[in-house]
């Protein structure tokens, strides 16, 4: 009985167990985005051992980070009609035995299949559900609780890194990736945590969702309408409705330019540092300063959001995060020295942080929490190319012969789609009657919902004349034929 009682939660509770599914989330970054960061740590023991360039090993870490997000639909799929549990346990399964595979590789190919597509597949069912169980726990916190939750990606870049560089000293790379291996397997425990809780707008029954889609008589026999509630095109039009709002498309397409444009420098800071003649040490303490301020920009602006007079405006502060980071990006031709390049580093880390909290909690107010897994897939989804092809493209100026990044103007288009996502949304609040919805990033679903089911019933409609087609006893005059 307190089983029951505990799954029909009709608010987020914003505390209680929703801190062990903060825990849980945050467990989950430091095994999907911190390991795979770690990943590069073994492409010099890669190239010595298969005799392969740094080109041919780089293609590991671009294949796990393109499957995890490629796939993170599929994991919306899973943990929609399975359970969050499930997925997430699949999903670690799936990625420790990438991991221990990947310890027996003969070739960089095998590598590929393992390292880069199984593990990348395990990590892509793991991902999204954990963040989205996050935005359904929460509320008045839930800025805090995201930024809380994705600042494990850095912090565990930071343990990791070391730990991992010891571990191939110790064991070599086939016992660090064994190892790994077992590491990831605590993906299980981290999905055994995801207790499901259903809220006030998940309580729908049957007949609600009948009264609400067939208000008008039909000519259809119960047996047609009982098939029209459970078929397959109903389920993904009510799952994906949010395709149809106008505010998600201005999410979708500042998520896809902020992923090509940003992408690019975790890979090619370092060798930028260096080409303006900053040194080895310096070089890399830069990308620690990043890694850190990024955890302070996880946490920080998470805790300013939730502030009641910046609570209404994340929206706005989600496009202030985007711009900023898009607008010190375009400064960094012109910063020369360790002195300049420290400033930067601090800028962009921070604001990229801002950007990573913000992107769950926005969607969560764009499309509500009951479609929220749904919504983060598509999300995930649109960062895969960009950050499968930005840093090839990024470093095509070094192969013509200049510095990395240096007068680079495939990225200034940044604050381009700042200023058409501010418009976009300007023109969604006019049409509102003037911002008369419920505070910034919450619309109205009514008129998309409206929409949608149209386009649903037209098609679901064709086929039910087949149903009563065959239903329908032949005319009499054919037995006597």
């Amino acid at each position: 009985m307190t089983k029951v009682k505990r799954a029909r939660s009709t608010s987020p509770p914003d505390g209680g167990w929703g801190w062990m599914i903060v825990a849980g989330c945050f467990l989950v970054t430091i095994c999907t985005r911190a390991v795979t960061r770690c990943i590069s740590v073994f492409f010099v023991e890669f190239q010595t051992y298969f005799a392969q360039d740094y080109a041919q090993t780089a293609w590991i870490h671009s294949i796990v980070d393109c499957v995890t997000m490629l796939c993170a639909p599929l994991g919306s799929v899973v943990s929609n009609h399975l359970s969050c549990q499930m997925g997430i346990m699949l999903g670690g399964l799936l990625a420790s035995t990438g991991f221990i595979l990947a310890s027996f590789a003969t070739s960089l190919k095998h590598l590929y299949l393992t390292l880069g597509v199984l593990t990348g597949l395990g990590f892509a069912l793991c991902y999204s559900p954990a963040i989205a169980m996050v935005g359904k726990y929460f509320n008045r916190r839930k800025a805090l609780a995201y930024g809380i939750a994705m600042s494990g990606s850095g912090i565990g870049t930071f343990i990791l890194a070391p730990v991992v560089q010891l571990l191939i000293e110790q064991f070599s790379w086939r016992g660090a990736l064994l190892i790994l291996g077992g590491f990831v397997l605590n993906l299980c425990v981290c999905g055994a945590l995801m207790r499901p809780i259903t809220l006030k707008e998940d309580h729908t029954t049957p007949e609600q969702n009948q009264r609400r889609d067939f208000e008008q008589p039909s000519p259809y026999s119960p047996l047609t309408k009982k098939w029209l509630q459970t078929c397959p095109c109903r389920c993904l039009q009510e799952e994906y409705s949010f395709l149809l709002m106008s505010d998600f498309i201005v999410l979708a397409v500042s998520v896809l330019f902020m992923a090509y444009g940003c992408s690019p420098l975790f890979v090619y800071l370092v060798p930028y540092a260096l080409s303006v003649g900053v040194s080895h040490q310096q070089a890399a303490f830069l990308m620690s300063i990043l890694g850190v301020i990024d955890i302070i920009g996880n946490i920080t602006f998470g805790w300013l959001t939730d502030r009641r007079c910046l609570k209404n405006y994340r929206y706005v502060c989600y496009l202030l995060a985007v711009g900023l980071d898009g607008l010190s990006y375009l400064c960094l031709p012109m910063l020369q020295s360790f002195p300049l390049l420290v400033p930067f580093s601090c800028t962009f880390g921070y604001f990229d942080g801002a950007y990573v909290t913000l992107i769950p909690v926005v969607t969560a107010e764009v499309v509500g929490t009951t479609t929220l897994s749904s919504a983060l897939g598509v999300v995930y989804f649109l960062h895969a190319v960009p950050y499968l092809v930005s840093p090839p493209i990024a470093g095509s100026d070094e192969r013509a012969g200049g510095p990395y990044l240096s007068k680079d103007e495939k990225f200034s288009f940044i604050p381009g789609q700042l200023a058409f996502a501010v418009g976009a949304r300007a023109r969604s609040w006019w049409a509102r009657g003037g911002g008369g919805g419920k505070g910034c990033g919450a619309p109205s679903l009514c008129d998309h919902q409206k929409l949608a089911d149209t386009y649903a019933q037209r098609h679901v409609m064709q086929h039910c004349h087949l149903l009563e087609l065959v239903r329908t006893p032949p005319p009499h005059w054919c037995f006597q034929l």
